[in-house]
């Protein structure tokens, strides 16, 4: 039995610890200052309004101004925080750290430097501690297609754990491994992270698609839906998420897996992110769906943000070429420009030539 931590008390968070109940540790759920309200039901009722499940045993809810004590000789800290929140959650464990704990991060996005260079999130994490523990604490990531209420369901989830170091990658996966959690393990932490935050990114595209089908009418006398053009921005999407992890020296293939293609297929079926590409496709901007879905935290906008800061730098830089990431660009003319638009179908696939072409 280990004594484990999970910081941020979301939905995916909170999944984690069902199969860590199961293999029978000591979880300590430590909300943040975001989630008060989920931790008093958790405290009172002994339920998760989110999840909507009662805990797992072996897990005790503690609120932030707690995290000293609950923090108190554990081996394991998950980091259950979104992307907005890794500076956040790096600046509050830092005073809490000890040498040899393993930080494992549920948390899905990339971060452009000021010259555009990206930065994976638990490079992000990890540049918050001081520079004394940094190279003491091991940092890794978790991937894959993985629906925090499936998991928290104990249904079947193959998700794949990244670190640079195997011990950790060990020692983590017969922690959380169980008959329903299949965990792969991968010392290419650079592409797991890649592929897991830009699949969010590319969601829009499929949303778009079933945005535009209402906008027209929605399906027509014979049924005809508009799957052609989500499967068309899907294998699009695929093509540039390989595209860049080659690029940042990853395992391009992982695009095509589970922490793309896998993850990427399981975000396309609903949520957030697919909300938000079904009002761009209905016509709406991305200032006016921000509003409607006012109180969501938007993932998928936030790379798309990332990647605005980070695809001109790279182009001006020679890294890539202007017609590089036809799809990604179109994105952050929804997002970052607040245009309106229609999908430029016409420049996908060049990834293809000379094998396919006009």
């Amino acid at each position: 039995m280990s004594k484990i931590a999970i910081v941020g008390a979301g939905m995916m968070g909170t999944a984690t610890s069902f199969p860590l109940s199961d293999n029978g540790h000591d979880i300590r759920l430590v909300g943040t200052h975001l989630d008060s309200e989920i931790i008093r039901s958790c405290q009172e009722k002994q339920v998760h309004p989110r999840l909507r499940r009662n805990l797992p045993i072996g897990v005790k809810p503690y609120y932030i101004d707690q995290i000293v004590e609950a923090l108190d000789g554990v081996e394991i800290i998950v980091s259950g925080v979104n992307s907005h929140g890794v500076h956040w959650i790096g600046q509050t464990l830092a005073p809490c750290l000890k040498p040899g704990q393993i930080i494992i991060s549920v948390t899905k996005g990339l971060e452009a430097g000021p010259d555009g260079h990206l930065l994976l999130l638990t490079d992000v994490l990890a540049n918050e501690l001081p520079l004394s523990l940094r190279e003491q604490v091991q940092m890794a990531a978790i991937g894959g297609p993985c629906i925090a209420g499936e998991l928290a369901g104990r249904r079947e989830t193959v998700v794949i754990f990244g670190s640079a170091s195997s011990e950790c990658l060990d020692t983590l996966a017969n922690a959380f491994r169980t008959p329903y959690y299949h965990i792969w393990k991968t010392n290419d932490i650079t592409g797991l992270e890649i592929c897991v935050a830009l699949k969010n990114a590319y969601t829009l595209a499929v949303g778009y698609a079933a945005g535009l089908l209402d906008k027209q009418g929605g399906l027509d006398c014979a049924g005809a839906h508009m799957y052609n053009l989500e499967a068309a921005a899907f294998a699009q999407g695929c093509m540039e998420m390989e595209h860049l992890t080659r690029l940042m020296g990853g395992t391009s293939a992982f695009a095509y897996g589970p922490p793309g293609a896998g993850d990427f297929y399981v975000t396309a079926q609903g949520g957030r992110s697919v909300e938000l590409g079904k009002l761009l496709g209905k016509g709406h901007t991305y200032q006016e769906a921000r509003l409607i879905m006012a109180g969501e935290t938007l993932e998928a906008a936030a790379i798309v943000h990332q990647m605005g800061k980070a695809i001109p730098a790279m182009t001006v830089n020679g890294i890539i070429s202007e017609t590089d990431f036809p799809l990604m660009r179109y994105l952050v003319r929804l997002v970052v420009n607040n245009e309106r638009l229609e999908i430029p179908l016409d420049t996908f696939y060049n990834y293809l030539n000379p094998i396919i072409r006009q």
